[in-house]
Protein backbone atom coordinates (compact mmCIF):
# COMPACT_ATOMS: atom_id res chain seq x y z
CA UNK A 1 0.00 0.00 0.00
CA UNK A 2 1.21 3.70 -1.10
CA UNK A 3 2.61 5.71 2.17
CA UNK A 4 2.76 9.59 2.08
CA UNK A 5 5.07 11.36 4.76
CA UNK A 6 2.95 13.19 7.47
CA UNK A 7 4.23 15.98 9.33
CA UNK A 8 0.25 16.20 11.25
CA UNK A 9 -3.20 14.86 11.21
CA UNK A 10 -5.42 17.33 13.27
CA UNK A 11 -8.92 18.92 13.06
CA UNK A 12 -9.78 22.38 13.24
CA UNK A 13 -11.86 25.23 11.64
CA UNK A 14 -10.97 25.83 8.03
CA UNK A 15 -9.40 28.88 8.27
CA UNK A 16 -9.48 30.00 4.77
CA UNK A 17 -10.67 29.43 0.86
CA UNK A 18 -14.27 29.92 0.79
CA UNK A 19 -14.85 26.80 2.79
CA UNK A 20 -13.77 29.36 5.76
CA UNK A 21 -15.35 28.39 8.82
CA UNK A 22 -16.21 24.83 8.59
CA UNK A 23 -14.77 22.21 10.74
CA UNK A 24 -12.02 20.51 8.68
CA UNK A 25 -9.65 17.52 8.70
CA UNK A 26 -6.18 18.39 8.22
CA UNK A 27 -3.35 16.36 6.83
CA UNK A 28 -0.63 18.37 6.54
CA UNK A 29 2.34 16.31 4.21
CA UNK A 30 6.01 17.24 5.23
CA UNK A 31 8.68 18.71 2.94
CA UNK A 32 8.75 22.40 0.80
CA UNK A 33 10.24 23.55 -1.60
CA UNK A 34 10.17 27.53 -1.05
CA UNK A 35 10.76 29.45 2.14
CA UNK A 36 8.43 32.22 2.34
CA UNK A 37 9.57 34.77 4.48
CA UNK A 38 5.72 34.41 6.29
CA UNK A 39 5.82 30.91 6.26
CA UNK A 40 4.44 30.04 9.88
CA UNK A 41 4.47 25.88 9.52
CA UNK A 42 8.67 25.63 9.28
CA UNK A 43 8.19 22.70 11.17
CA UNK A 44 6.59 20.98 7.99
CA UNK A 45 9.81 21.35 6.31
CA UNK A 46 11.44 18.49 8.29
CA UNK A 47 10.81 15.00 7.11
CA UNK A 48 7.87 13.09 8.75
CA UNK A 49 6.17 9.88 9.64
CA UNK A 50 5.77 7.30 6.77
CA UNK A 51 1.87 6.41 7.15
CA UNK A 52 -0.37 3.76 4.79
CA UNK A 53 -3.02 5.88 2.72
CA UNK A 54 -5.59 3.61 3.74
CA UNK A 55 -4.84 4.09 7.55
CA UNK A 56 -5.50 7.99 6.72
CA UNK A 57 -8.83 7.25 5.13
CA UNK A 58 -9.61 5.34 8.43
CA UNK A 59 -8.95 8.86 10.50
CA UNK A 60 -10.83 10.86 7.89
CA UNK A 61 -14.17 8.82 7.99
CA UNK A 62 -13.88 8.71 11.64
CA UNK A 63 -14.18 12.48 11.74
CA UNK A 64 -17.18 14.83 12.42
CA UNK A 65 -15.54 17.38 9.80
CA UNK A 66 -17.42 18.13 6.87
CA UNK A 67 -14.37 18.63 4.68
CA UNK A 68 -10.77 17.53 3.66
CA UNK A 69 -7.61 19.73 3.14
CA UNK A 70 -4.23 17.88 2.02
CA UNK A 71 -1.81 20.69 3.14
CA UNK A 72 2.03 20.84 3.71
CA UNK A 73 4.96 21.98 3.51
CA UNK A 74 4.08 21.34 -0.05
CA UNK A 75 1.55 18.24 -1.03
CA UNK A 76 2.72 18.02 -4.98
CA UNK A 77 5.99 17.17 -4.33
CA UNK A 78 5.42 13.96 -2.87
CA UNK A 79 5.27 10.74 -5.19
CA UNK A 80 2.09 9.40 -2.86
CA UNK A 81 -0.20 12.70 -3.40
CA UNK A 82 -2.07 11.83 -6.01
CA UNK A 83 -2.78 8.23 -4.87
CA UNK A 84 -4.04 10.17 -1.39
CA UNK A 85 -6.45 12.51 -2.86
CA UNK A 86 -7.69 10.02 -4.70
CA UNK A 87 -8.32 7.55 -1.72
CA UNK A 88 -9.91 10.62 -0.03
CA UNK A 89 -11.97 12.11 -2.45
CA UNK A 90 -13.66 8.30 -3.08
CA UNK A 91 -13.26 6.80 0.25
CA UNK A 92 -12.95 9.27 3.03
CA UNK A 93 -16.56 10.87 2.55
CA UNK A 94 -16.06 14.44 2.49
CA UNK A 95 -15.22 17.15 -0.14
CA UNK A 96 -11.44 17.64 -0.87
CA UNK A 97 -9.47 20.24 -1.12
CA UNK A 98 -5.69 20.68 -1.37
CA UNK A 99 -3.81 23.51 -0.34
CA UNK A 100 -0.67 23.87 -2.88
CA UNK A 101 2.19 27.27 -3.84
CA UNK A 102 1.47 27.38 -7.02
CA UNK A 103 5.09 25.90 -7.72
CA UNK A 104 4.48 21.94 -9.29
CA UNK A 105 1.97 21.27 -11.69
CA UNK A 106 -1.44 21.03 -10.30
CA UNK A 107 -2.74 18.55 -12.83
CA UNK A 108 -1.06 16.47 -10.25
CA UNK A 109 -4.94 16.97 -8.57
CA UNK A 110 -7.66 14.65 -9.43
CA UNK A 111 -10.88 15.60 -10.83
CA UNK A 112 -13.57 17.05 -8.09
CA UNK A 113 -10.56 17.30 -5.89
CA UNK A 114 -10.56 21.58 -5.24
CA UNK A 115 -7.27 23.31 -5.82
CA UNK A 116 -6.78 26.22 -3.50
CA UNK A 117 -3.66 27.38 -5.29
CA UNK A 118 -1.11 30.48 -4.10
CA UNK A 119 0.28 32.82 -6.30
CA UNK A 120 3.19 33.86 -4.80
CA UNK A 121 4.06 37.69 -4.28
CA UNK A 122 7.49 39.78 -4.45
CA UNK A 123 6.86 39.92 -0.84
CA UNK A 124 7.11 36.30 -0.12
CA UNK A 125 10.99 36.05 -1.32
CA UNK A 126 9.39 33.27 -4.12
CA UNK A 127 8.02 34.97 -6.43
CA UNK A 128 9.75 33.15 -9.21
CA UNK A 129 8.66 29.79 -7.50
CA UNK A 130 5.69 29.98 -9.41
CA UNK A 131 4.79 27.94 -11.97
CA UNK A 132 3.09 30.35 -15.13
CA UNK A 133 1.49 27.53 -16.43
CA UNK A 134 -0.50 26.89 -13.63
CA UNK A 135 -3.29 29.86 -14.76
CA UNK A 136 -4.02 27.96 -17.78
CA UNK A 137 -4.22 24.33 -15.67
CA UNK A 138 -7.08 26.10 -13.64
CA UNK A 139 -10.67 24.28 -13.21
CA UNK A 140 -14.03 26.28 -12.71
CA UNK A 141 -14.29 24.71 -8.92
CA UNK A 142 -10.60 26.00 -8.07
CA UNK A 143 -9.50 28.69 -6.05
CA UNK A 144 -6.25 31.16 -6.23
CA UNK A 145 -4.94 33.09 -3.53
CA UNK A 146 -2.38 36.44 -3.07
CA UNK A 147 -0.96 36.54 0.32
CA UNK A 148 -0.01 40.59 0.58
CA UNK A 149 2.36 42.36 2.83
CA UNK A 150 2.20 45.89 1.46
CA UNK A 151 0.92 47.80 -0.94
CA UNK A 152 3.60 46.92 -3.59
CA UNK A 153 2.56 43.27 -3.19
CA UNK A 154 -1.40 44.56 -4.08
CA UNK A 155 -0.13 46.68 -7.11
CA UNK A 156 1.60 43.38 -8.48
CA UNK A 157 -1.69 41.47 -7.33
CA UNK A 158 -3.97 43.38 -9.46
CA UNK A 159 -1.68 43.68 -12.67
CA UNK A 160 -0.93 39.91 -12.43
CA UNK A 161 -5.11 39.22 -11.78
CA UNK A 162 -5.73 41.50 -15.13
CA UNK A 163 -2.80 40.62 -16.90
CA UNK A 164 -4.12 36.86 -16.80
CA UNK A 165 -7.41 36.84 -16.31
CA UNK A 166 -7.35 34.59 -13.22
CA UNK A 167 -10.56 35.41 -12.35
CA UNK A 168 -12.09 33.93 -15.53
CA UNK A 169 -10.42 30.73 -14.79
CA UNK A 170 -11.43 29.68 -11.47
CA UNK A 171 -14.20 29.81 -8.78
CA UNK A 172 -12.69 32.32 -7.01
CA UNK A 173 -10.03 34.92 -6.45
CA UNK A 174 -8.59 35.40 -2.38
CA UNK A 175 -6.44 38.55 -1.26
CA UNK A 176 -5.73 37.57 2.23
CA UNK A 177 -3.45 40.07 4.45
CA UNK A 178 0.39 38.91 6.00
CA UNK A 179 -0.78 38.91 9.89
CA UNK A 180 1.41 41.71 10.99
CA UNK A 181 2.22 43.39 8.06
CA UNK A 182 -0.86 45.26 6.64
CA UNK A 183 -4.11 45.86 8.00
CA UNK A 184 -7.15 43.52 7.04
CA UNK A 185 -9.22 46.67 5.93
CA UNK A 186 -6.56 48.77 4.36
CA UNK A 187 -6.33 45.82 2.18
CA UNK A 188 -10.46 45.58 1.77
CA UNK A 189 -10.75 49.93 1.18
CA UNK A 190 -7.95 49.42 -1.86
CA UNK A 191 -10.18 46.19 -2.85
CA UNK A 192 -13.56 48.34 -2.77
CA UNK A 193 -11.90 51.53 -4.63
CA UNK A 194 -10.49 49.29 -7.99
CA UNK A 195 -13.56 47.29 -7.82
CA UNK A 196 -11.47 44.38 -8.14
CA UNK A 197 -13.68 40.70 -8.71
CA UNK A 198 -11.92 39.49 -5.34
CA UNK A 199 -12.46 38.46 -2.00
CA UNK A 200 -10.97 39.48 1.12
CA UNK A 201 -9.73 37.09 3.70
CA UNK A 202 -8.25 36.75 6.82
CA UNK A 203 -6.88 33.72 8.37
CA UNK A 204 -10.11 32.77 10.78
CA UNK A 205 -8.38 29.91 12.50
CA UNK A 206 -5.71 33.00 13.91
CA UNK A 207 -8.42 35.36 14.82
CA UNK A 208 -10.54 32.79 16.97
CA UNK A 209 -6.96 30.88 18.64
CA UNK A 210 -7.79 27.37 16.69
CA UNK A 211 -4.94 25.83 14.86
Amino acid sequence: MCTVSIAEIFESLQGESTYAGLPCFFVRLSGCNLRCRYCDTRYAYQAGTETRIDNIVKLCRKSKAVITEITGGEPLLQPGFPALAKALRDKGGKKVLVETNGSCDISLIPDEVVAVMDVKCPGSGEKTGFDPGNIKRLRKYDEVKFVISSRADYLWSKAFLVKNLVQTRCNAVLFSPVVGKIRPELLGKWIVRDGLPVRLQVQLHKLIGVK
